[in-house]
């Protein structure tokens, strides 16, 4: 059996990132290359569109604290959605806050350069899940939230 490139395993969150993901900062949408020439015309940013799903992509940086190497812990993850997905959670810092989330997919890549690299994930997720009421770390819930989709970049295994 033949795996093709750029296969998307469904995998659980509590699997992915045992001690769960914070946000730092929002959700915004994830535009395609603008040439110099086509800002300096004036041309809009496009957003790019996922060529499995035909979703609009939606990108925000997270950090995974159970990461051991600090220059690994923070990537960015894209939403793959028709809206902007919004996060369920409070901030627990300014700009910060846990979330968790739903429909996660990962994709193996290699990271790294010359003679330092490593085995790393490209994620994808559909959305955000909604913290279940009696949760102490908010972590714990499975109801669907908003509808979106996402997509984060590496981590490393």
């Amino acid at each position: 059996m033949t795996i093709p490139k750029g296969y998307r395993f469904p995998i659980e969150f509590d699997a992915a990132f045992p001690q769960g993901l914070v946000m730092v900062g929002e959700v915004s949408p994830d535009t395609e290359y603008q040439s110099r020439e086509d800002r300096a015309a004036g041309r809009p940013a496009r957003q790019k569109v996922d060529e499995a799903t035909g979703k609009r992509q939606w990108k925000a940086t997270v950090t995974d604290p159970s990461e051991p190497n600090a220059k690994r812990a923070s990537f960015e993850v894209t939403f793959l959605a028709d809206v902007q997905p919004v996060p369920t959670t409070s901030e627990a810092l300014p700009g910060m806050r846990p979330i968790e989330l739903e429909g996660l997919t990962a994709e193996p890549r290699v990271a790294g350069n010359g003679e330092f690299k490593y085995q790393a994930y490209v994620f994808r997720a559909t959305g955000f899940k909604a913290p279940s009421a009696g949760s102490g770390d908010g972590r714990s819930g499975k109801t669907s939230a908003t509808s979106g989709g996402g997509e984060s970049s590496a981590k490393a295994a």
